[in-house]
């Protein structure tokens, strides 16, 4: 039995095979996840896990290069915004809808509890040397 960090078997199998530049999204309850995605169903109930949970973990095993939100995310959930930005820096600003034609290329996303507006974040895996 693993002890401890990520402890979700399809997570950490997704995390441990990613490489450069792959891409692992982590999204609100309510991001529409195309068919031919990975899905990665961590929701219990309405915000549970939250965004942020899930995020601050994932960040703990994954080596990322660079990150994408949607630029909606400013004006209707600022809150979010800058819990991303104390997390990972600077990250890129898309439009929702450029988010949601780059998720169809994603690794796998992951569905957070989160029902707040825009909580959706790409991350690009970097390497570790």
């Amino acid at each position: 039995m693993k002890k401890g960090g990520i402890l979700n078997s399809q997570l950490n199998r997704v995390i441990s095979e990613m490489g450069h530049r792959d891409m692992l999204i982590i999204a609100d309850a309510g991001l529409p996840i195309p068919q031919e995605v990975e899905r990665i169903d961590l929701t219990l109930k309405s915000g549970i896990p939250s965004f942020a949970e899930v995020l601050r973990a994932v960040l703990s095993e994954l080596e990322v290069e660079e990150a994408y939100v949607a630029k909606e995310i400013k004006e209707k959930n600022p809150q979010t915004l800058n819990l991303i930005s104390s997390l990972i820096g600077e990250v890129k600003f898309i439009t929702h809808e450029e988010l949601r034609e780059l998720s169809k290329q994603a690794r796998a996303i992951v569905r957070t509890g989160e029902c707040s507006p825009y909580a959706n974040i790409i991350l690009i895996s970097g390497v570790t040397f």
